[in-house]
């Protein structure tokens, strides 16, 4: 008989007992049929159709003069059929697909006429692994004649989202159905109709937990879970409404709102990869107007007139920062020079431009429309290139964040530096170039202009904060491009909006970019789209499916409201309080139908599954930043400070997901694979909602990564200091991350694992997380991460992070192999700064480190405080008029001080030469002296074997329960 590990038995008893729950949802059942989601028929929209029509099309098409091989490539049927060769395309299977061999030049070479890039050679393969979306019934090749001579007023009635808004009277109800609000009648009336009836209201700790987790992403604390339980007693309504207002007003709830309009900006910090690679060093910014504006509660109107043209509407503000909505997206370059691939690049930036305006606030996909009418909506390109004009007559800039004075003194003072450095360049370049060294008067200059440069610089004042935004650089009309291509100019498209909203003649765009009147037109209360599409998007975050299910499409390929009077009643509504964003939160969570328990009965999932109706509150998994700061939360590590720059390596700092790095391609910082193991899609386009995925990877690394095993570790000490009993921890526990009391069976179950009944190898007490050998190294910090983790930094000396990598014969010790370390010379000798530890427990009769820089005493040095006194300090190495940046040993006997907690500080307090300190390889040892381990840390303390509280609580922080809100 074998006999599996207990622990292997307890984790996998728990996850059938939390993945069997009726918190997961069911999974749509494939069928055979073709039926494409709305983003694959973009897909093809966007990237497929364009790229046949530029380069197969007139050899292969119906309007081919001579139809080539009888293969035909415009329509779904004709490229299945194949041609004389046999079937072009298997469905799924791109590399026996004859199309994908022709393209790469595997067998036949086409086009004859060139290769088609790598990049569009993935389009095709990506399309036919995809299943070869088409859009049913569109085998033309060409525009459709049907917007030629179209009635735009017509056009406006015949589609949903064309019409205008308008604010239905909201229906009649049974009596049996709870109504707080007109929600509940809109959505009543539907339920009544297929007679279903709605959930029983949500027991009080379901809805504090969802409330909280819904407005500011975290869970409450047992506390507040008991404070809202009891005022719901009392009165239910009124503790609920009350509770709202509380976290509208929590700062914190600009950071987990902000996060979702961060998805629709497409917000990254650059590195996209191939012709796009650039970093985005100051999108933070952008990212804390965000937050900043939704706690302010900016009106919606007045939030998308400031990202669209903030620079032009109140640049005394500094508003332009909020244009980072359009510069942050990428900007391509060329792959070449050449003037097809500046084009290229180009109209590439300007399509991106295009379509995270019109999908992200207008639910348009109105860059089907780039190379011919859109086919299914009714966008004439010209349209396309009437709102590209705009963008083309703007310009990426950093926009300067302090006032225009100290701007010009700034760009004054760089302006003479750069004369007086051209001045030695031009003589070099005459002296190099006539094969001679300097005379005596040309001596004397050269040591002159040093002497000026040197002034210069000192005396320069240190570069002004700025944000990455948009500016005015023109105010021309474009053309329309034939088949998408700039080369190729057709038919003028003067700037304006859409005529599909504003009519056959819309006023033109004329000051300017147009993106005065681009913000008016979007923000106008006439236009019938952005109030639609923005409630839609908050219902969706509210609810977990949006009343239209395709929220970046409202077109005639997008779902159809579930309940459009509704909807439009929410739109209304919305216009009417002023575009107030938080009235938008208290309307929809004040509803009955937000208040409902999210159970299910098999009536309702009998007549309607998918919950189309709204019967009950839909269970909603945490996306990735809900999950991280809930850990973070029940634990007790939580970095709640707001603002500032990104955090590169997640899994070691304690601060909010929002503030961590993300590169548009996922490939660039720790934080993207962390991110992407739960969902976080990649930041190239406009958002519409996130992915959810359960695959086993995910699983796998709350099983065994080091970061769900620090979190359990943290969850155990919390339990600890908090209670006295196993009884007690196991109460704290469910309470903390469950908002409820641990069942009588789950309190057996856990009790049972804890008390270890089965004969087992004694294992350790456990302590805070100790390396096996019992007088082994403990890393304290060696700064190899993108962050400084839980380290605090004040001032500017130190920077974002911890310098990269070495530099030949400086900043290195022989037999160590560090690649990071603290150094204090971020922006020069001239700035100070301060960089702080959390409270560490000393458990070994030495700490030893690396240091250098400076030695000046109160100035450049590393202090350890016990009781907030420094009992032990260290200074560099270095002195003013000489030495060298190598960094030497030290060490510290704090055997007096073994079992206190203390703190580290790093600390840079001089302005002049030398005024900087290098710290690196921090530990704690049974020695004081001795051998450092090479290209390896220290042992970091994580144990080679789990205690039964650790396991426990990294079973319950990896169940279905704490990650879904319901």
């Amino acid at each position: 008989m074998v006999h599996l590990p207990r622990f292997a038995v307890m984790l996998g008893f728990l996850a059938l007992v939390f993945c069997n729950s009726s918190l997961v949802p069911a999974q749509d059942a494939k069928t055979d049929s073709p039926e494409f989601t709305v983003g694959q028929l973009e897909f093809f929209e966007t990237k497929v159709r364009p790229l046949l029509a530029e380069r197969c099309y007139s050899c292969h098409s119906g309007k081919a003069k001579a139809l080539k091989a009888g293969l035909r490539l415009d329509a779904r049927e004709h490229v299945l059929k194949g041609g004389d060769s046999g079937t072009s395309i298997i469905v799924g299977k791109p590399d026996e697909s004859l199309l994908i061999q022709s393209i790469r030049y595997e067998s036949y070479e086409m086009p004859p006429d060139g290769k088609l890039k790598d990049a569009q050679i993935a389009t095709l393969v990506k399309w036919v692994e995809m299943g070869a979306p088409w859009p049913k019934g569109t085998a033309t090749a060409e525009p459709a004649a049907r917007l030629a001579n179209v009635d735009w007023a017509e056009v406006r009635n015949g589609h949903w989202a064309w019409q205008p808004v308008a604010k239905h009277e909201p229906p009649s109800v049974p009596a049996s159905h709870p109504v707080r609000n007109a929600i509940d009648q809109f959505v009543g009336a539907k339920l009544h109709e297929a007679g279903l009836e709605a959930s029983l209201r949500a027991e009080p700790r379901v809805l504090c937990r969802r409330i909280w987790i819904d407005l500011v992403g975290y869970p409450p604390t047992p506390e507040k879970v008991d404070e809202f339980v009891a005022a719901a007693k009392a009165d239910y309504s009124k503790a609920t409404s009350e509770l709202i207002d509380e976290l509208l007003a929590s700062p914190h709830y600009g950071e987990r709102w902000g996060r979702h309009w961060l998805d629709v900006a497409r917000y990254s910090d650059g590195f996209g990869g191939f012709l796009d690679n650039a970093g985005l060093p100051y999108a933070w910014r952008y990212r804390d107007w965000v937050v900043g504006a939704l706690n302010r509660d900016v009106p919606y109107d007045d939030f998308l007139r400031l990202q669209i043209a903030g620079d032009l509407l109140a640049p005394n503000e500094q508003a332009g920062v909020a244009t980072g909505f359009f510069a942050l997206g990428p900007t391509y370059i060329s792959d070449g020079g050449d003037p097809d691939s500046v084009a290229q690049a180009k109209g590439e930036t300007l399509d991106d431009r295009v379509d995270t305006l019109t999908r992200g606030l207008l639910g348009l996909t109105v860059a089907c429309a780039r190379c011919h009418d859109h086919k299914f909506d009714p966008i004439p390109t010209q349209d396309y290139y009437s709102l590209a004009g705009v963008f083309n007559n703007t310009r990426f800039v950093e926009y300067p964040l302090a006032a225009p004075e100290i701007v010009r003194i700034y760009n004054e003072r760089q302006n003479e530096i750069r004369q007086v450095d051209r001045l030695q360049k031009d003589l070099a370049n005459q002296l190099k170039k006539e094969k001679r060294g300097p005379n005596d008067d040309e001596k004397k200059r050269q040591v002159e202009w040093q002497t000026q440069l040197d002034a210069l610089k000192k005396t320069a004042p240190p570069k002004y904060e700025v944000a990455h935004a948009l500016a005015d650089s023109g105010s021309s009309d474009m053309q329309v491009a034939l088949r998408g291509n700039l080369r190729k100019p057709g038919e003028a498209a003067p700037r304006r909006f859409l005529r599909l909203i504003e009519g056959a003649e819309p006023a033109p765009f004329t000051t300017g970019s147009g993106r005065l009147e681009l913000a008016e037109s979007i923000a106008s209360k006439d236009n019938p789209l952005t109030a639609r599409v923005f409630v839609n998007r908050v219902w969706l975050h509210h609810f977990g499916k949006a009343l239209v299910r395709s929220p970046s499409n409202f077109g005639t390929l997008g779902e159809k409201p579930t309940h459009p009077e509704l909807l439009d009643w929410l739109a209304a509504t919305f216009m009417e309080n002023g575009w107030s964003i938080k009235d938008l939160h208290r309307l929809i969570m004040d509803s009955a139908t937000y208040q409902m328990s999210s159970r299910i009965n098999d009536r309702g999932f009998g007549r309607d599954g998918d919950n189309r109706l709204i019967w009950r509150m839909n269970p909603r998994r945490f996306d990735v930043e809900a999950w991280r700061d809930s850990l973070l939360t029940v634990t007790g590590e939580i970095d709640l400070n707001m603002g500032g720059g990104p955090v590169g390596d997640i899994e070691r700092s304690r601060r909010r997901t929002i503030y961590a790095q993300a590169s548009r391609n996922g490939d660039r910082f720790a934080s993207d694979r962390f991110l992407q193991l739960f969902d976080f899609p990649l930041m190239r386009a406009t958002i519409a909602k996130r992915p959810i995925s359960i695959v086993p990877q995910q699983f796998l690394f709350m099983l065994n990564s080091s970061f769900m095993t620090s979190r359990a570790n943290a969850l155990v000490t919390r339990l600890e200091e908090n209670s006295k009993s196993d009884t007690e921890r196991i109460q704290l526990a469910y309470q903390l991350l469950f908002g409820r009391d641990a069942t009588p069976r789950e309190m057996q179950i856990g009790l049972a694992f804890i008390t270890n009944e089965e004969p087992q190898e004694p294992e350790p007490a456990r302590e805070r997380p100790m390396p096996e050998t019992p007088n082994a190294d403990i890393l304290i910090a060696d700064f190899e991460g993108d962050s400084y983790g839980d380290w605090k930094v004040d001032g500017e000396a130190f920077g974002p992070h911890p310098a990269r990598g070495t530099l030949p014969g400086q900043m290195v010790v022989s037999g160590f192999a560090g690649q990071g370390l603290v150094n204090s010379f971020f922006k020069g000798d001239g700035t100070v700064g301060r960089l702080t530890s959390p409270a560490i427990k000393i458990e070994r009769p030495f700490i030893r480190f690396l240091v250098g820089g400076g030695g000046y005493r109160n100035e450049t040095y590393m202090a350890l405080k016990v009781d907030g006194k420094e009992v032990r300090t260290a200074l560099g190495p270095n002195i003013a008029g000489g030495g060298s940046e190598k960094l030497a040993w030290a060490v510290w006997d704090v055997r007096d001080f073994v079992g206190k907690s203390c703190v580290f500080e790093i600390v840079d307090n001089r302005r002049g030469g030398w005024g900087h300190i290098n710290v690196d390889h921090i530990f704690q040892s049974a020695r004081d002296d001795g051998p450092v381990p090479v290209g390896e840390a220290p042992a970091a303390g994580t144990p080679s074997k789990l205690d039964r509280w650790v396991q426990y609580a990294q079973v319950l922080l990896s169940s279905n329960e704490f990650m879904y809100v319901r």
